[in-house]
Formats: structure tokens, sequence, C-alpha cells
């Protein structure tokens, strides 16, 4: 049976498929043929696929395409290209000089609706900051590096001279090192190819002070998005980040595709995509392996006397993506003081994250994460595959009694709430903790949790381990359901455990 081709992004010169989407989840049941041809029948290229996003490279501007796959067939255009400036052309070289005044002249020579395309080799540079109307293309082979070296490296101040929110640290306004690709400000803004954007975390000395503030400012990320709209990111492989990756902040209409986000597990918050105060994100068919969350949905931080910063994510789609080994797959939170809304996640597969689905908050913090739903999503060696933590003991005072202590506290702007939640035909497999570990305020219990054919089955041996950031939480191991203050339809649906492996 032929099942529908989406045509999910494009640029002048590449494109991004998603075959058979509602069928699969990453990886499709079985290899696919296809083959891209022009309007007069002529193969451009073809191949086989092994998973629902499909990449395609190499393509020309303002050309209609004819795709044709073993799932079915769609027909796409090519956006008109105002111009392509090779990087090289400016003086960039691959051989490991510096190469950012070349690219900062590539940038000023190009035309509203130009491409800017980086050819394979390995070009080093600081900073970067795109401008609105453009695609930044890295060829296959092309490799962006961050230099290792952070003097001199521009630093994003808490604030503009208009006195809005740039730079940032954990939902509130800090001053940061800017990002190795920092757009401001930018619409229209794509950034393809099969090339490396790399953000030189495990270069200098970025890791080794994970939380401090140096030179008089915060960690980088590798790709920071500030006030966008209209940005579309494929294909590409971004790594080896200085602290998040993929840092999108007050920005709007984003698509994340068909790409790969990668750092060490050992490395310090290198979480992978943090959208914060967004709307409409959608992220398709992208692979996270990170060495924090892989996902973070956030929505800022209420601090005292700090509020004005907080804004709304609203309307996150993620289908069809491998989220593996980060703390978390999916995350809401801990910074979700303006709120977190409507976030939709189908056909994905987690393997190996501490947590599959995961919502954190505390007091203090306020705010509201509701209508959240998830479905046709497999878990694979994934400790605790719900996780909702209303203690959470991050900041200075996290292990506070005002913070910790389980009698009710007053309500007030800072009581946070979680509602409305849906999981439905999840399935997870090698859970070691809890099947689903879920802890409300006693004054602000989670309700509207709602599961369905949510069903865990645990791996043998494991070991007893706490797992909920919170103090007064107790080891557990095949746990299927620990709750407290929460209100639940439905249960979770877990496979008999042996006797010598009954809950502590």
């Amino acid at each position: 049976m032929k099942t529908s081709i989406r045509i999910l992004a494009a640029t002048p010169r590449s494109a991004v498929a998603l075959l058979a989407e509602e069928a699969h989840r990453y990886r499709l049941t079985r290899p696919a043929a296809w083959r891209i041809a022009c309007r007069d029948g002529e193969t451009v290229a073809e191949g086989v696929a092994q998973v629902v996003p499909l990449f395609l490279d190499g393509l020309r501007p303002a050309t209609d395409y004819r795709l044709v796959t073993d799932l079915g067939e769609a027909g796409f255009r090519t956006p008109r290209c105002a111009g392509m400036i090779d990087v090289t052309d400016h003086g960039a070289r691959a051989d490991g000089t510096d190469a950012t005044r070349a690219f900062a002249d590539a940038l000023d020579a190009l035309s509203p609706g130009g491409t800017l395309h980086v050819p394979p080799g390995r070009f080093v540079s600081a900073p970067l900051f795109l401008r609105s109307d453009m695609v930044l293309h890295l060829a296959g082979g092309a490799e962006l590096a961050a230099r290792a070296e952070r003097e001199d490296w521009p630093i994003l101040p808490a604030r503009d001279a208009r006195g809005r929110v740039l730079g940032t640290w954990e939902g509130l306004p800090e001053a940061s090192f800017a990002a190795l690709l920092s757009a401001i400000d930018c619409g229209r803004l794509a950034i393809t190819g099969r090339g490396v954007v790399d953000g030189g975390g495990a270069r200098g000395d970025w890791w080794t002070w994970p939380k401090e503030t140096r030179d008089g400012a915060r960690r980088a990320r590798t790709l920071f998005l500030s006030r966008c709209r209209d940005v579309a990111v494929s294909g590409v492989t971004i790594r080896n980040s200085p602290s998040w990756t993929v840092h999108p902040h007050l920005s709007e209409n984003l698509t994340f595709a068909a790409m790969a986000i990668e750092s060490p597990p050992d490395s310090p918050n290198t979480d992978g995509l943090n959208p914060e105060s967004c709307r409409d994100v959608t992220v398709a068919g992208v692979r996270i392996s990170v060495g924090d969350d892989c996902i973070a949905i956030k929505a800022g931080k209420r601090a005292p006397g700090a509020e004005d910063h907080l804004a709304p994510t609203q309307g996150v789609t993620i289908g069809n993506c491998l989220l593996e080994r980060g703390h978390g797959a999916v995350v809401l939170g801990s910074e979700m003081s303006g709120d977190i809304t409507d976030v939709t996640v189908a056909r994905c597969d987690f393997v190996g994250t501490d947590r599959g689905l995961r919502i954190k908050t505390r007091r203090g913090r306020g705010g509201r994460v509701a209508r959240i739903r998830m479905s046709g999503v497999v878990m694979e060696d994934v400790a605790t595959p719900l996780a909702v933590n209303a203690f959470y003991f991050c900041d200075a005072d996290g292990r506070s009694e005002a913070v910790q202590s389980r009698a009710p506290a007053p309500v007030g702007p800072g009581t946070p709430e979680i509602d409305d939640i849906t999981l439905e035909d999840v399935t997870a497999t090698g859970a070691r903790l809890a099947g689903a570990a879920l802890l409300g305020l006693p004054e602000a219990p989670l309700t509207g949790l709602r599961l369905g054919r949510f069903r865990v089955s645990f791996r043998d041996g494991a070991e007893a381990d706490v797992p909920l950031m919170a103090e007064g939480v107790p080891e557990m191991r095949h746990v299927a359901l620990f709750a407290e203050n929460a209100e639940i339809d439905g249960a979770v649906e877990a496979l008999p455990v042996p006797e010598e492996s009954a809950p502590c």
C-alpha cells in the first residue's frame, strides 16, 4: 500500500522529504528505493532510504522536481536564489588558518535571497552573525569549526540597547559568549547541506567551567537564534558544543529536519535542542546524542525582580526522531515560568536516556505546563520512561526547606502548575527504576494525566536508584508507578517482575 510523502522544507539547492511518516518512527521497517527527477523525467539522483527523513542535496534553484519512492511520490519546486557566493572567493582557506574575516566579507557581499556556500574542507572561525534572507549551505565534507581560543570572542550583553533580552543563561538575562553561528532579528534564514558545524567545546577550556562566569560572560552555544522567524535547519550535523547546542530564543516558525546533533556523553550541559519562549517549532527526523537533555523545551525562569523577560513556548511538534543517551529524551523545564503548552511528540525512538518524557519544576518558578501529548513512542533501555518532578532541586536554594517541604505551601505567582498530559501507545523495554515516577506539589497536584496503552518491561539485574532529583525520594527498582500528589487516569501496564527483582 502506497503512503504519503511530505516535502517539509526546501531551499534553492536542498530539500527534506518525510517518507511515510505516519507509518514509521525514525527508521523505516524496510529499505525504500527512491529517485528524484526533473520535469523532463531526467533522473538527478537516486538511492535507498533506511530512515524516514530523506535529505536531498545538489538541487538547482527555481526548478520543478518529482520524488518517486517505493512508498509514494511527491512534487515540489525549489526556491529561486539571488546568487551564490563561495567563501573561498573571499580568502577563506581550509588549512586551519582563521577564516573569520573571509566569512564576514562574504556575508557582507551576499545579496538578499542569496546563498553563502562553504565547500569541502575544514574552515576555522570565531563567531559569525548571520543575516535575514539568506541560505548558509555547507557542502558534504565541509566543516565550519570554532577556533579554540576565545580571546576577543564577542559577548552578547544581557540586554541590547533597546532593553530587550539578548544574552541568556538558564532562563535569565545574562551576558554570554556569542555562538559560533548567531542570528539576531533575522527572518527567512536557512542553514542546510551535508556539512558539519563544530562548536569547539572540546577545544579550549569551555567544559572546565560549566556553571561559572569567566571574563564577564557565560559559555557559548553553537547555534543561537534570537527573535528570529521563518528559520529552517536541515541536513547538517551540529556537534561539540561549548554548552547548549541549538538555542532558539523568542523566535517563531522554526523547522529542524533531517539533521543530527552530537556531543560526547561526558560533556557538561550540552543539551541538543532547547527552544525557549518560542512558537510554532517543528522537529522532524532529527537524531540527537549529547551529554545532557536531547530536547529541552523552556520558557524562562522567574526570579525576584525579574519577570519581564518571560514569554511562553507554544506549539512544538516533535516527530520521527531518534533521541539517544541524554539525561532526558524530551524534557519540559525546569525553566518554564512563561508557560509551556501544546507540545506533541509522536512516533519517536528514545534509546539509552535516563528518562523518556521528563517534566521538571519547583516552587518559585510559577508558570504552567499543559496540553502535552505523546503517542507512538518506543523507548529502549530508558531508566524511567515518565518522570514528573515538582520538587526539582535546582538553584542555590533548591534543597531548602521552603522548596523541598512536603507540607502544603501558600499558592501564589510562584506556584507551578502541571496538567493535561496524555501518553498513548507508548512502549518502554528495559526500564530500570520506575515506569512512571510522579511527584506533584501538595498545594498544586499534577492533574489530568492520562495513560493509555502505556506498557513497560524491566531489565533484569538493574540496581536501585532514585528516579527523581528531589529530596526524600526513595531508591527504587522495577516499580511500575510511583506517585504522590498526582491525579491519574489509566495505569502503567507492566510485565510481571521476577521474584528476585521485586520492588525495594
